[in-house]
């Protein structure tokens, strides 16, 4: 009977602190915006500039248009 002194009053204390940690997330807008990063994943991002294009004078495609590229050329060995 004299455990419930001592867990009264901690579980009162722990309801108190996981009520003001969920306001602080609240306040500080963790729940604002729940479906955007599950539409964002799905979203076509093609038109960024991740691969650059290619110069000519880097072009060991063997003549095909669209085919992979080295950023840097290959060392020439006939200059």
């Amino acid at each position: 009977m004299e455990v419930l002194l001592l867990l009264i009053p901690v579980s009162v204390l722990l309801v108190l602190m996981i009520g003001a940690l969920f306001w602080w997330s609240i306040r500080s807008g963790q729940f604002d915006d729940l479906d955007g990063p599950a539409h964002r994943i799905l979203a076509d991002d093609d038109t960024n500039d991740a691969i650059p294009t290619a110069s000519p004078e880097c072009d060991n495609s063997g003549g095909r248009q669209g085919g992979l590229t080295s950023v840097k050329p290959a060392p020439d060995e006939a200059r």
